[in-house]
């Protein structure tokens, strides 16, 4: 079977086809030649993931799944959520989008947080989703070199480190995406 990541990063593709099962190749929007950048103009994480899929499955033909992951903070109304990668404007700039919720976060003692991912399979006309959640807070200042986004600033639960300064395998381990793709190949093994 052939299954389209809705994705062009080649490092998640390559994670990701490690751990599903061999039956299943795995696909990049590069390889079935899709280009343009597909809509995410939806209210919510889900949302975006449903569309993106539904997207490929409709324009491509291919079984596909697809992700969207979204930071919500409590102190800020579950901000910046959907709107995550922008959060500081369309140039989709992860110092600016830190820099901003560091700012807004300055006089707030609850700094509690979540990273929420979902991913969407559209898998022969049927549509199923996998969520994943990791609770933290936010640090104060950014602090570690590795991870991208918001890692630098993402203190997850029973840890006195951020994102950015462990190591890939502990942070896949708990992180919202890694417990979300552990759904999605819990899922496809059993088909």
């Amino acid at each position: 079977m052939k299954l389209v990541f809705a994705t062009n990063n080649k490092n998640k593709i390559k994670e990701v086809q490690a751990l599903i099962p061999e039956s299943i190749q795995l696909l990049s929007l590069e390889d079935i030649n899709c280009f343009e950048d597909i809509p995410e103009t939806q209210e919510t994480i889900e949302g975006n993931a449903v569309q993106k899929a539904e997207y490929v499955k409709t324009k491509y033909g291919y079984n596909c799944f697809a992700d969207d992951t979204g930071l919500e903070i409590e102190a800020l109304n579950n901000a910046p959520g959907v709107y995550s990668a922008r959060y500081a404007g369309e140039q989709r700039d992860a110092n600016d989008n830190m820099n901003r919720v560091l700012n807004e976060l300055k006089n707030k003692t609850d700094r509690s947080a979540r990273f929420k991912t979902v991913i969407a399979l559209h898998l022969d006309n049927n549509l199923n989703t996998f969520e994943g959640i990791c609770s933290g807070t936010i640090t104060e200042n950014k602090s570690g070199t590795g991870g991208f986004g918001y890692d630098p600033i993402f203190q997850p639960d029973n840890f006195d480190i951020t994102f950015s300064e462990m190591n890939s395998e502990t942070k896949n381990s708990i992180s919202h995406r890694g417990l979300a793709v552990q759904a999605l190949i819990t899922f496809l093994n059993n088909i």
